[in-house]
Order: C-alpha cells, then structure tokens, then sequence
C-alpha cells in the first residue's frame, strides 16, 4: 500500500511537537485568510515561488516562461499548512503531494484544492512515516517547518532520504541570531503583532551552518543560498544576501 492509496493517518514522531500541532489546529481555519494571522505567508509565498520557479526551472531543464515550467516534476511539500504553497506548485504543472501533522490543515487543504479543481495528494503523516512507504520526490520542499520540530536531526534525515537522486531540497527557516530574536519575536509579535504572541521559539531557529551539516551527513550539498527581508512599513519582501534573519538553502542530491 501506497501513500497515493487509502492510508491511516500516522502523527506519531520524535519530531513532532503536540504544543506545536495544539497551536496549529487552533490556526488552521484561518490559512486562507490573505488578511488573517497567515498574511506573512500568503506574501512569502508570492516571493518564493517566483524564485523556486527560475531555480528549479533551471536546475530540472525547464522552460521558467512557459505556463507548467515545473510539468512532470515529483514534489512533496512537508509541513503544507493550509496548501498554500502546494496549489501554487501544482499550477505550475508539479505532480504535488502535501503532507502535515495537523489534521485540520490537512482538510483545509484538501477542501480548499477540490475547489479550485487542483489534483493534489494530501495525508496526514509524518515526514518519517512517509519514508517508510519507500517513495522519493523530484523537489522535497521544506519550508517554515525545522523552527517547530523537536528533533531536527531525525526530521531532516527523513527528509534528505524522501529526495531522488539528482532532485533538490529547498529550505525556508529563521537564524538564531540576536537581530532574528529582535524582529521575528520582539517585533513581529509583540509590538506589530504581525504574528501571534509564541508563533516561534528563538531557541529552536538553526543557524545555516547547522543545516548544512545536516544537509551533508544525509548526502545534500548546498547549491544556493539566499536571505529575505521585509520592509516594515509596506510589508513588501524581498531576496537579499544577508541570512541573519529569514533565509533559504537549497540543497541538491547528487545522481
């Protein structure tokens, strides 16, 4: 049996965090909601997407102007949330499955793909469970989700070994750094409230280095790296060299 056949949900990890899944599930009716506690994501999403289609487009000798640049391509978006990034993926022409530990996200997601008339794989699992069904991806997106594990070793392990040979990881989280801590915590939400009060923990931010260790015990090696930045004032972001707060690696799996 298959995860693209009938498949009981399977939550339980060292890396899941039943804080973390309580506090998602009290979220979740509010993914959709471009104005809602999410909004960041709804503008990080227009952002990132635009950078892993040229990227990924490249990498995968695709057409980054045609309409499906990404047709044929295997992604898995782990920690999918609300499908955000997952329909956009999919409108891209990518084969998309989208995984979480949260239930009600995952029907969200499921509900709100039905509607827009988006063939997207959905379960409930975990990345580790999921490695157990023997299936590898093309792009294995893991985006705003190591800041919430807890066991980050074991997590990016089953997430290394879920990309195929000669496919790529790409990697969104927050440094642990005492700029990060003044404005993802201090700023974002407690003064401008621009995210629930206990969103992150600081201590749980790794730093590039960390990952890419991490990356490289599992066979990944860093093929970009890029920061992102946001203007306070017009909420506008935007890609930048400097990591100390936002950023992303993308990793490659050699064939």
């Amino acid at each position: 049996m298959t995860i693209h056949q009938q498949h009981l949900p399977s939550v339980s990890a060292k890396s899941v965090d039943p804080d973390e899944v309580a506090y998602y599930e009290r979220l979740a009716q509010s993914w959709w909601d471009p104005a809602g506690p999410f909004w960041p994501l709804h503008r990080l999403n227009i952002l990132r997407v635009a950078y892993l289609r040229e990227l990924l487009a490249d990498h995968f000798q695709g057409d980054a102007d045609s309409l499906q640049p990404l047709k044929g391509l295997r992604v898995l978006d782990v920690g999918c949330g609300g499908g955000l990034l997952s329909e956009a993926m999919a409108r891209l022409g990518a084969s998309v499955t989208g995984v979480d530990v949260v239930e009600r996200n995952i029907a969200i997601a499921r509900r709100h793909s039905q509607y827009a008339e988006l063939d997207i794989h959905y379960h409930t699992i975990t990345a580790e469970a999921l490695l157990a069904e023997q299936v590898q991806y093309d792009v294995v997106l893991n985006m705003e989700v190591v800041e919430h594990v807890a066991d980050l070793p074991g997590f990016m392990h089953a997430c290394c070994q879920l990309v195929a040979p000669g496919g790529v990881m790409a990697l969104a989280t927050i440094n642990r750094t005492w700029l990060s801590w003044l404005l993802a915590i201090v700023g974002a939400e407690y003064i401008l409230r621009w995210l629930p009060k206990g969103t992150h923990q600081w201590r749980r931010f790794p730093k590039p280095e960390e990952l890419e260790q991490l990356l490289a015990v599992n066979d990944m090696g860093v093929m970009a790296r890029k920061g992102v930045r946001v203007n306070p004032f017009t909420r506008r972001f935007s890609l930048t060299s400097l990591m100390a707060v936002n950023y992303m690696l993308i990793a490659r799996r050699e064939q």
